[in-house]
Order: structure tokens, then sequence, then C-alpha cells
């Protein structure tokens, strides 16, 4: 009954209101103004959970990328809430994902946004512990991130080309392109690195904020499908797939194509299958997923493809992305024509095969 009646709720919403509200395609046209302001909310009841994120998608062997994944508060979903990590008061808690392919160099915790982080209100120093800061000043953002088995440090230079994932007056979930140099450090050494990255902030108010108690599964919004993934083709070209849904209904399917200093732009002809699974994933809960081995995009301008790759997920699968998981991936295809091939970036979400437990 629970997901019967989510379905009909996520049917009414995706189909009905968000077309109405949703100026996403529009503002990604558009070059950044400012309107959002990058700022974390910490102790807000009203914008209750806030999202910062850098993506870096193409890194020499072993890396092959590296993120920073974090969260603010809870985000009162499906596929994204591990409540486990929580204290007295959900609403306290952070979280941050950091990984690269390489052997063990996974970072993944959780904090109490009261006690453990510092979030300065303007958003300029932000500190989850003594794992990772982020300082955002103006165009500039600095990340560094000191874990067990590795570090690192990236200057990125944000321009204004933006792409929207929802831009409603509830909840906002922006992608700033962002040319990038840094170091990863572990044992082996140090390796510079630098290309084009993604800088992403999102807002939303959410019903977890009302309570300070974890929100039962079945109250939980139901988005239970996630994907989002990063190529860089080149050193000027970058490109975002998103397929995100709730009990069937499709939230967001796009492909933003993004070219330093040049074009900024969407399609939302989109189509994303898996075509093998590999073996289920189980986390440090017990919880299964399913997750792809392979995967097929297909994008159309009209009767033309302007976009098509098969991919291989072929590096480890890092938890924490909520209840979900990150990893790297090889592909080939065409784009405008053109052959294309290289290594991507995939962030995974599926609890269609864990239920609403």
């Amino acid at each position: 009954m629970n997901q019967v009646l989510s379905g009909l709720a996520s049917r009414l919403f995706l189909d009905a209101a968000r077309p109405l509200v949703d100026s996403r395609i529009a503002a990604s046209s558009r070059p950044f103004d400012g309107g959002e302001p990058l700022r974390p909310y910490p102790s807000s009841r009203l914008w209750s959970v806030v999202h910062y994120g850098v993506f870096v998608p193409r890194l020499p062997d072993p890396y092959r990328y590296v993120n920073t994944m974090t969260f603010i508060g809870p985000t009162g979903t499906e596929a994204f809430d591990n409540d486990e990590l929580a204290t007295s008061d959900v609403r306290g808690l952070a979280t941050v994902l950091s990984s690269t392919a390489s052997n063990d160099q996974h970072h993944y915790a959780g904090y109490d946004s009261r006690t453990d982080c510092d979030f300065a209100a303007d958003g300029s120093i932000l500190r989850w512990g003594d794992d990772l800061t982020l300082t955002i000043d103006g165009e500039h953002v600095r990340v560094a991130g000191r874990y067990e088995t590795f570090e690192v440090d990236l200057d990125l230079q944000l321009t204004d080309q933006v792409s929207y994932f929802v831009r409603t007056p509830i909840y906002q979930h922006l992608s700033l392109l962002a040319p990038y140099t840094g170091t990863i450090r572990d044992s082996t050494g140090s390796t510079a690195v630098s290309g084009l990255g993604t800088f992403e902030y999102a807002r939303a108010m959410g019903h977890q904020a009302a309570v300070s108690k974890a929100l039962p599964s079945a109250l939980k919004l139901p988005v239970d499908l996630f994907t989002y993934q990063v190529i860089e083709l080149d050193e000027r070209s970058q490109l975002l797939l998103t397929d995100v849904q709730a009990r069937g209904r499709t939230a967001c399917r796009l492909l933003h194509v993004r070219v330093l200093g040049e074009e900024t732009s969407v399609y939302e002809d989109v189509t994303f299958e898996v075509t093998a699974w590999d073996r289920p994933q189980t986390d440090r809960w017990g919880r299964t997923m399913r997750v792809p081995q392979t995967m097929r995009w297909t994008v159309r301008d009209g009767a033309s493809v302007v976009f098509r790759i098969d991919a291989t997920v072929d590096s480890p699968l890092r938890f924490g992305h909520g209840r979900g998981y990150v990893s790297a991936y090889s592909y080939d295809g065409v784009f405008r024509g053109a052959p294309v091939a290289g290594s991507g970036y995939m962030e995974w979400v599926d609890t269609r095969s864990i239920g609403s437990r």
C-alpha cells in the first residue's frame, strides 16, 4: 500500500506540478547569475538539506576519478538517507564521501554538524571535522581532503557555465563547469592532476526538518533510482548525464553539454539502459542493491542520434553515495558523429531492489 500511495504522489508531482514550476532547462542556457547563494544553512529549519560536491572524472591510472560528495542535513529521501549514522537528532547529520579507484582510497563518514563541523554562515569556509575543508571565495574553490589512505588538494576556478538538474522554489540543484589543478598524495607519492571538473551546490526544503527522529521509510520521498555520470571528453568538453526516478516516474533524465567558454546546452530526449547486471552489492548494514555491469546511453535531437555510448563498470564500487555507490567505467561510442572513448565517473543508487525497508 505504501508503494501505491507514493507512486500516486510521484505521478501527481512529476507529471503535473513539476513542469509548471521547474525552470531548469531555461536557466541552463543562460550564464549563472549567482541567484542561489552557496550557503550551508546548518541550523535552518527552512533549507533543511544542503549539498556541496566536487567531481573530477578523468584522472590517470590508478586513480581515474576523485569525488567529494557532502550533505549537511538528511535528505528525507529513500535513496540518500543513512539514518544509522545519526545521533539523537537526525537533523544534525552531515556526511562526506570521497574516493578514487585506487586500492583502498575510500572515505565515508557521518558527522554531527553541531559539534564536529564548522560551517561559516556565508559558506566561505566549510569543515567536516579534520577530514575535509572547502574554501569558497567568489569564483575560486579549494578542496583539502585529509583521509586515512590518501590526501586531495584541488583548486577550482568556477565559470558562469551552469547546468541545473532542478530549479523550483523549494529545491535547487546546480553544477558549475570548473577547470582545476591539484594533487593526490598517498603511500606512492604525489601525483599532479588537472582538467575539467564540476562544482555542485544544492539546497532543499524538506519535511524531515519538522522532527528530530528519522522519518520512517514510508514517509520518505520515494526517489528509488538515481544515476549521475560525468564524462570529460577532452580538455574543453564535459558531459553530465542524469536519470532519476520515483516509483517509475522520471524526475530528471538529461544530457548537459558544456564546452569551456562556448556552449552550454541541454538534451531531453535521453534513453538509459542497463544492458547487464553485476552481482549485487551488500552495504555495512546488510542491505543489498543491484548494480550495473554494462549500460548504454542514447541521446537524440529529433531524428538524429547526438550521443551514444556503451559503458562497462570496471573499478571498485565505493559505498556512501547515500545508500548507493560510486565507481568509474570505460566507454566507447559516438558524439555528434565523431568516435569517442575513455573513462567516466558514475554515481548509482537503486533502492527498487531493496524495497522500502
